[in-house]
């Protein structure tokens, strides 16, 4: 069973004072714009716009990282998981940072001293470079665009609530404007202005996420005991404290957990936007630093959602979050509003929409740098595109992207967050994780195996999501009306099924393939991925 609760309907009031709300919105988008035209002065090459220049340390892209990673999912969607389904939300937050171990033991470091710009330069580096190019691109989208269907909806779910509009054509119009701030963002900025927003919001809404904390440790003694004692008597319901509200209803729902759990641990390493942020750093060793610093920010920040989660629960209650405007995605905004009325309910809303503004201009500047390098500059243009044309070809794709997504997000309005995020999470891990992972430790991997991989863990990956409960088949699918019920596929979440075919298909595509690579190109990675030997010189090209 999956985390998805649908918004209200019906219009309701907003908590707190609407122009306050609107206010500290303007004045945050206002710093951030400021910041980011100060910082987009050097975008004039590849290197600038796509990788900021390498420029940034390890400690300064670890905050980064935490900023692109600490998601409208992390703070919105598992703090509303946690208010409702106590234990089983908490497992969001514990998939979200196992599976950092995943991206530092197995990725980082070979990754950075591989690449370039993008994923596709390490997946492609010893295959055959356009039809690995190609497939990695498309992977990269479609993983991106999935991972903003969320944001969007986070986005439409917290604006909808701090205005009070319960309409859903008020809630298209919230996402639209948000979408078309984040085209602004990233067409002015480039990765160095997208990655200063980001540091910023990590700063915010771990400050933030760390004063509510406190306060509603404060207002109970200090004593989580006593926390938890009071969320199961405002819920009227024990089960929140233990295992198996949600994921142990049934033996499909256990299945379903098992999914997620592996969903979550395996697509962190696998995400593009998360991959990207190792080329803003300039050695393989502030690579390795900015991953330590990202899992201690993200690891305090997940210890915080257990309290805030719960706070929800006793102070605002489960069934006055399920029905406010945005579902359980206004847990948070709501135990602001709780804890220190109006003004708190401001700023952390503040915080959670810089969020989602800053999460999707990472997601959009990978998706656009995906198309432009991987595909325009490196299969179309045969590696020699003319001297700025990459960067308008990003900045053009920067406009389209924005609009499917704006798209997207008014159609996933109202899901939980978390949930949303989960799924791109399990196609990331499906369509990208095996062929990174054969690429970097197997030499006998050929270009079939990684075709055959990435395009069946990406397809099986989908295919079962269209035919899951999550699109069709109950009032809390995307479409949300049981008369539209296409749902042979009985998990919410494919990971279980599609991530070891992914793997499967990736083995048996090079066992079947009869050709052999370039033993050159295959040594060559070998050393640059394991010492970094010549991946500074690749890098300024």
């Amino acid at each position: 069973m999956s985390i998805v609760f649908a918004a209200d309907a019906a219009p309701a009031s907003a908590p707190g004072n609407p122009w306050l709300n609107i206010g500290i919105f303007a004045l945050f988008v206002a710093i951030t714009m400021v910041i980011v035209f100060r910082a987009s002065r050097n975008n004039k090459t590849a290197s600038d716009y796509y990788a900021a220049g390498r420029s940034f340390t390890g400690g300064q892209n670890g905050a980064a990282i935490a900023g692109d990673y600490l998601s409208a999912a992390s703070f919105l969607g598992i703090v509303g998981a946690i208010a409702i389904t106590g234990y089983d939300g908490f497992m969001y937050s514990i998939g979200f940072l196992v599976a950092w171990l995943v991206a530092l033991l197995l990725v980082a470091e070979l990754l950075r001293n591989t690449g370039k710009f993008t994923m596709a330069d390490v997946l492609s580096f010893r295959l055959k470079q356009t039809p690995v190019r190609v497939a990695a691109a498309i992977t990269t989208l479609v993983v991106c665009f999935f991972y903003l269907l969320a944001q969007m909806a986070g986005a439409g779910g917290l604006v909808s609530l701090l205005l009070g509009i319960g309409d859903t054509l008020g809630q298209s119009l919230v996402i639209t404007v948000v979408g078309a701030l984040m085209i602004l963002y990233v067409l002015i900025g480039g990765m160095k202005g997208t990655t200063w927003v980001q540091i910023i919001k990590a700063v915010l809404l771990i400050a933030g996420a760390a004063v509510m904390t406190v306060w509603v440790l404060a207002m109970h003694g200090f004593d989580f005991s006593a926390l938890l004692e009071k969320a199961t008597v405002v819920a009227e319901n024990p089960a929140i404290l233990d295992p198996g509200l949600k994921y142990g209803v049934s033996d499909i729902s256990k299945v379903d957990f098992i999914s997620l759990g592996l969903a979550l641990v395996l697509g962190t390493a696998a995400l593009p936007h998360v991959l990207m942020r190792f080329y803003t750093v300039p050695t393989a060793k502030e690579a390795r630093k900015s991953v330590v610093w990202a899992i201690w920010l993200i690891g305090i920040f997940y210890v915080f959602t257990l309290v805030l989660g719960y706070g929800a629960a006793a102070l605002v209650g489960p069934a006055v979050i399920a029905g406010a405007p945005g579902g359980a995605n206004s847990a948070a905004p709501l135990l602001a509003n709780a804890l220190g009325g109006p003004l708190l309910l401001g700023l952390i809303s503040a915080i959670a929409f810089a969020t989602i503004l800053a999460v999707v201009a990472g997601l959009t500047i990978t998706a656009a740098a995906s198309f432009a390098h991987d595909i325009y500059a490196s299969v179309v243009k045969k590696g020699k595109p003319a001297a700025g044309a990459e960067v308008k070809v990003a900045r053009r794709t920067v406009v389209v992207i924005g609009v499917i997504a704006i798209i997207g997000g008014i159609g996933a309005n109202g899901q939980n967050v978390a949930f949303l995020v989960a799924l791109a999470f399990a196609v990331a891990a499906s369509a990208n994780l095996p062929t990174i992972v054969y690429s970097l430790y197997w030499k006998r991997f050929t270009t079939k195996g990684a075709l055959w991989s990435m395009y069946g863990g990406l397809a099986s990956a989908i295919i079962l999501i269209a035919f899951s409960p999550v699109v069709s088949g109950s009032e809390t699918s995307m479409l949300r009306t049981e008369a539209i019920d296409f749902a042979w596929f009985p998990l919410s979440n494919p990971g279980i099924v599609s991530i070891p075919l992914a793997f499967f298909l990736g083995w048996l595509g090079t066992v079947l393939d009869k050709g052999t690579e370039d033993p050159a190109k295959e040594a060559e990675m070998e050393v640059r991925a394991l010492t970094g030997i010549g991946a500074e010189g690749a890098a300024q090209h």
